[in-house]
């Protein structure tokens, strides 16, 4: 049994002024109880920080072998493997690293190989490796436009092609989940909303969606099972410029009605519960962890 401890009292200052480090935590059962992926296999892209760090380590806590795919420091991708098999759980699974660009074709194809080798399937595949280049539409270059459609869409698809030919061919696997394989795409409040500046981002997260949905449709009678989680503003380093200083968090406070920046573990603990036998009738589905950014905060005082 759980034991919920009480927020502690605020003072005088509302949530919205409060620093991510002030706020009260979220209470979650300890992952000594709820080996909920133990015998599967994850492989997780972009795994070496922000995101995928969290989704690893999550994962990893909750029983599942967890492929540590990255593309930077090895250094990095060595901490996020250290991370996730030294957290205390009993019950946790393993983890290996491995290193390969998403949008590559062959470096994909060795990825998975590499996960087979290891751990002799895979149950689990989260796409989550992404990135921005950023500029005003007529100074972007069609090097920056191929670069975040290669990586953020592109590699979505081909990881998530290999994924479903090894789901098919091993199908379901008995006592460990009564689904053949998992697929959570990482996406993006901006698969909804428009975000001047970032045209060739928020492409490829819309993109994300319909080939998330289509790809759902196609694999379930398979019962291949296929999501996306959809953050918002979530404290990684790609956004630090956001949140690092109290000006700057309290700015971005304006686009979230609850008022805080969203955690990786906000994201990692929604990613396991959908790998999990527990969300066993969700498939096609995009569910948003943003704190009510879609929820158009703007007009929250009338417009």
């Amino acid at each position: 049994m759980t034991t919920m401890t009480r927020f502690p009292v605020m003072s005088s200052r509302t949530i919205s002024e409060l620093m991510p480090g002030e706020l009260p935590e979220v209470v979650m059962p300890s992952c000594e109880s709820r080996p909920i992926l133990r015998g599967q296999t994850a492989v997780v892209t972009g795994a070496s920080s922000g995101i995928g760090r969290g989704i690893a380590a999550s994962l990893c806590a909750a029983g599942a072998n967890v492929v540590v795919n990255y593309i930077g420091s090895d250094s990095a991708a060595d901490e996020v493997v250290h991370e996730a098999t030294h957290c205390g759980c009993a019950h946790r699974g393993r983890a290996i690293s491995v290193k390969g660009d998403v949008s590559d074709e062959e470096q994909v194809s060795a990825l998975f190989r590499r996960a087979i080798e290891a751990f002799g399937t895979v149950d689990i595949l989260v796409n989550n490796a992404g990135l921005q280049q950023d500029a005003p539409l007529e100074s972007m270059t069609l090097a920056q436009w191929r670069k975040v459609i290669d990586v953020n869409l592109t590699g979505q698809f081909l990881c998530a092609r290999e994924a479903v030919r090894e789901f098919k061919r091993r199908g379901v696997r008995a006592g460990v989940s009564c689904s053949a394989g998992k697929i959570v795409c990482v996406s993006s409040v901006h698969e909804v909303i428009p975000w001047a500046g970032h045209v060739n981002y928020a492409a490829s997260k819309g993109g994300v969606m319909l080939m998330m949905k289509s790809i759902a449709q196609e694999v379930a009678p398979w019962r291949i099972r296929v999501n996306s989680i959809c953050p918002g503003a979530i404290r990684t380093p790609i956004n630090r410029g956001a949140w690092e200083t109290a000006e700057a968090y309290q700015d971005l406070m304006r686009l979230i009605p609850y008022k805080r920046i969203g955690e990786p573990e906000d994201i990692a603990r929604l990613a396991v519960w959908l790998c999990s036998d527990e969300a066993d009738y969700i498939t096609g589905a995009s569910l948003f962890v943003d704190g009510g950014m879609t929820l158009y905060p703007g007009f929250e005082a009338g417009g």
